[in-house]
C-alpha cells in the first residue's frame, strides 16, 4: 500500500510512502482521522536566512562566522571556524529531495506543511545554526546563539503553541549562558538547547563538562525557570571529520549521532540529577535503540567499579534517565522493540525532523505504520505526542481533531 504525494516524487523516495496499513488500529497518525493522534515532532529545523547572523552580529564577529570562499581555481569551500573546510559542489537535487532543501522558511509554509503531514506542534531547532557551537571560543558561540534566540523568537513567537523554537545557549561561557537563560525565560521560549558538550572540539580533561559543579549555578537557574533542555546531534565537535569511501554513513553515525551520550551520562551518573531533581533533559535526532545499551553500561559500570564511583547515588544511573530524560527518533524500529524490555514508553518522542531528509515529512503516516505496527494504542499515542505534550508544557487536545 503507497499513499499519494504531494510533490512530484522522485525514485529514491518512492519506498518513504510504502506502509502496510493501520488496519486494526483504534486510530492513526493519519491527517483526516477525525480520532487521529496528537502528533508534537519533538524535532524540527528552521530555514534560517543565510545573511542572519551577517547582519545581526556584532561587528567584531564579522570576519569569524560560516561563509562560503573562492579559491584561485573557482573551486567554493564553506568555511566555519570549528569544521574541516568543505567543498561545496553543484549538484541538484529531483523531486522531494529539493523541496526539502527549500522548506520551512516561512511561518505560513510550516503551518501548511505541518498541516499536510499531520504535525499539531513541532519543537523547532536551528538548521544553519548548529554550526553555533562549532568554535573553541565559548563568548563567540554565545553571540552566535543570541543572534538565533533574538531572530526565532521574533519570527516564531507569536505562534509559540504551534512552531516553538528552543532558545540556544552557549554553555561554555557560563556567565553569559545564565545571563540569556534569564533572558529567553522571560521572553516566553519553551525550552533550551545546549550543546552536546560546553567546549567544542576533542576531549580535553582540562575542559568543564556537565558533570562538574562548576555549572550548579546553571542547573539552579534552570529547575527554578522549570524549562526542559535538550541536546542535539552535531554539536559537540566536527561532525564531519571522516572524508573519502563511506564518509557520508560514517559521519552520520560515528560523528553526528554518537557524541550524543555524553550529555546522558553526564547527568545521570555524577548526581546532577539527584541535587536538581526537577530538571527534564531530551537528546534529540539520536535515535533511540542505542539507549537501551547506554543504561546497561552505566548501570555495569556503577557495580563494578564500585571502588572508584563517586559520588553514590541513591539509585542506578539508569533510574535518572527513566525519571527525568528523553530521546526522540525518527525510524527506530529496534529501539522501539527495546521500549517495552527497558521500560522507556515514556521516554521516547517521535519526531518528523522536518524538513531534513533523515526526517520522515511528507510521508510520517506512512513511516509510524511501518515502525510501530507491535505497538498498542497507548504506547503509540505516548510516543507520537504524549511524552513531548509533558515534556514541553503543551496546552493542546489529545484528540486535535475532535477540537
Amino acid at each position: 500500500m503507497s499513499e499519494q504525494p504531494k510533490y512530484e516524487m522522485n525514485e529514491e523516495n518512492v519506498w518513504r510512502t510504502k506502509t502496510p496499513g493501520p488496519e486494526g488500529w483504534q486510530r492513526t497518525a493519519r491527517r483526516d482521522d477525525p480520532d487521529k493522534y496528537l502528533m508534537i515532532s519533538a524535532d524540527t529545523h528552521a530555514n534560517e536566512p543565510a545573511n542572519l547572523w551577517a547582519k545581526r552580529i556584532d561587528k567584531k564577529y564579522l570576519d569569524r562566522i560560516p561563509r562560503v570562499e573562492t579559491d584561485a581555481d573557482g573551486k567554493q569551500w564553506r568555511i566555519t571556524e570549528g569544521y574541516r573546510k568543505s567543498r561545496i559542489f553543484d549538484f541538484k537535487m529531483l523531486g522531494e529531495d529539493g523541496v526539502r532543501g527549500k522548506a520551512g522558511a516561512t511561518v505560513e509554509g510550516r503551518l501548511d506543511d505541518n498541516s499536510y503531514d499531520g504535525i499539531d506542534a513541532e519543537i523547532l531547532f536551528p538548521n544553519k545554526g548548529l554550526a553555533m557551537w562549532a568554535t573553541p571560543d565559548p563568548v563567540f558561540a554565545m553571540a552566535q546563539c543570541r543572534v538565533w534566540n533574538d531572530w526565532a523568537w521574533e519570527e516564531f513567537g507569536a505562534h509559540n503553541e504551534r512552531i516553538s523554537p528552543m532558545a540556544a545557549i552557549a554553555t561554555g561561557d557560563l556567565d553569559g549562558s545564565v545571563k540569556e537563560i534569564e533572558r529567553v525565560a522571560a521572553l516566553g521560549f519553551r525550552g533550551l538547547t545546549l550543546p552536546c558538550k560546553p567546549i567544542w572540539g576533542a576531549h580535553d580533561v582540562d575542559h568543564d563538562n556537565y558533570n562538574l559543579p562548576v555549572f550548579d549555578k546553571m542547573w539552579t537557574l534552570i529547575e527554578e525557570t522549570g524549562l526542559p533542555i535538550t541536546f542535539h546531534v552535531s554539536t559537540g565537535r566536527d561532525p564531519r571529520a571522516s572524508k573519502g569511501n563511506g564518509g557520508a554513513v560514517i559521519n552520520y553515525v560515528t560523528h553526528s549521532l554518537s557524541p550524543t551520550i555524553e550529555p546522558l551520562a553526564n547527568l545521570c551518573s555524577s548526581g546532577v540529577l539527584e541535587r536538581f531533581s526537577k530538571i527534564k533533559f531530551a537528546l534529540i535526532e539520536a535515535g533511540i535503540g542505542w539507549v537501551p545499551w547506554v543504561l546497561d553500561a552505566m548501570d555495569e559500570a556503577y557495580k563494578k567499579h564500585h571502588f572508584w564511583v563517586r559520588p553514590k547515588l541513591q539509585g542506578l544511573p539508569s533510574d535518572y534517565f527513566r525519571s527525568n530524560g528523553a530521546a526522540s527518533f525518527q525510524e527506530d524500529p529496534a529501539g522501539l522493540l527495546l521500549a517495552d524490555k527497558y521500560d522507556l514508553w515514556d521516554n521516547f518522542m517521535w519526531a518528523n525532523d522536518y524538513p531534513h531528509h533523515e526526517g520522515t515529512w511528507p510521508h510520517s503516516a506512512a513511516a509510524i505504520e511501518r515502525t510501530m505496527q507491535t505497538m498498542n494504542d497507548d504506547q503509540r499515542a505516548k510516543i507520537v505526542g504524549l511524552n513531548a505534550k509533558r515534556m514541553f508544557n503543551f496546552d493542546l487536545p489529545d484528540y486535535p481533531n475532535r477540537a
